[in-house]
C-alpha cells in the first residue's frame, strides 16, 4: 500500500484552491496539510509533500521560491509563466536537486486532449486562430491553455513549412484582431456566467475544423490537479510544463 501524500493549498479561499482543498481531503491517498491563503502562512504547509499553487500570476514566483528552498514539491495550476520566469524556476531546481514543479496550463484531462488534437492537426490548415472565453474575474489574457495552445500551433506549423496566415487586415482598431502568439491569433473573450472554454478554428480552401473544449465547472480540474500531486515526485526532469508527459501524450 502506497504512503499517504501529505498536501498543502497555496490559495486556498479561492475558487479553485477551496475545490482542490475539497478533492484532497475527498481522496483516499492525499492528507490535507493546510491550506494557506498568503505568505505570511505559508509556514503552516512545512511537512508537506507537495504543495499545489492557485494563486495570482503577481505572487507565485514568490511562492515557488520559497516551496523550492525548502524541498517541498509543487504543483501549480497559476498562469503568467514567461521564459524569464521560467529560466529562473530552472536555476532555482538545479540549485536544489530533488525537488519537482509541475506547472499545468490546464488541469482538466479533455482540454489536455484538446491541445494534442490542435497540434495534430495544424500542420493540415493554412489558417488557425484561437478564441478563449473565460469568467470576468480572471486576471490574464489571454489565459495559460490558450498561450500554450498557440505555441503548440505554431510549432507544428513551422515543423510542417507552412507560411504565415493569409490575412489582408491593414486597418484595425487596436486588438481587434487579438493577440499574436507565435504567428497565430488568440482572442479573449470575458463574460459573466462561464468559467473555461476554448475553440480552436481551423480552416482551408473548402471546409473548417473546429476543435473546443468546455468546462462546466471547476470540479472537471480536480482528477488531474489529484493525478499531478500524485506524479509530480516522480517526474524525471526538475522542471515538467504540462500534464501530457504524465498522460503519455
Amino acid at each position: 500500500m502506497k504512503p499517504v501524500i501529505k498536501v498543502g493549498v497555496f490559495g486556498a479561499l479561492g475558487r479553485m484552491g477551496s475545490e482542490v482543498v475539497r478533492a484532497v481531503e475527498a481522496a483516499s491517498d492525499t492528507e490535507l496539510v493546510a491550506g494557506v491563503d498568503g505568505p505570511e502562512e505559508r509556514g503552516k504547509v512545512l511537512g508537506a509533500d507537495v504543495v499545489v499553487d492557485f494563486t495570482h500570476p503577481d505572487v507565485v514566483m514568490d511562492n515557488l521560491r520559497w516551496l523550492v528552498a525548502n524541498g517541498i514539491h509543487a504543483v501549480v495550476g497559476t498562469s503568467g509563466f514567461d521564459e524569464a520566469k521560467l529560466a529562473e524556476l530552472r536555476g532555482l531546481l538545479a540549485e536544489n536537486p530533488g525537488t519537482r514543479v509541475l506547472i499545468a496550463p490546464n488541469f482538466g484531462i479533455a482540454a489536455v486532449l484538446m491541445m494534442n488534437f490542435a497540434a495534430k492537426a495544424a500542420p493540415y490548415f493554412e489558417s488557425a486562430e484561437i478564441i478563449e472565453l473565460h469568467h470576468p474575474n480572471k486576471a490574464d489574457a489571454p489565459s495559460g491553455t490558450a498561450h500554450r495552445t498557440a505555441e503548440l500551433i505554431g510549432e507544428a506549423r513551422a515543423g510542417a513549412g507552412l507560411a504565415a496566415p493569409p490575412d489582408a487586415t491593414t486597418s484595425e482598431i487596436p486588438g481587434a484582431r487579438g493577440a499574436e502568439v507565435e504567428g497565430v491569433r488568440v482572442h479573449a473573450l470575458r463574460i459573466t456566467g462561464m468559467i473555461a472554454h476554448q475553440e480552436v478554428v481551423f480552416g482551408t480552401h473548402g471546409e473548417t475544423l473546429t476543435i473546443r473544449h468546455d468546462s462546466m465547472n471547476r470540479e472537471s480540474f480536480m482528477p488531474g490537479v489529484l493525478l499531478g500531486v500524485r506524479e509530480v515526485a516522480g517526474l524525471p526532469e526538475p522542471l515538467t510544463i504540462g500534464l501530457e508527459p504524465i498522460l503519455g501524450l
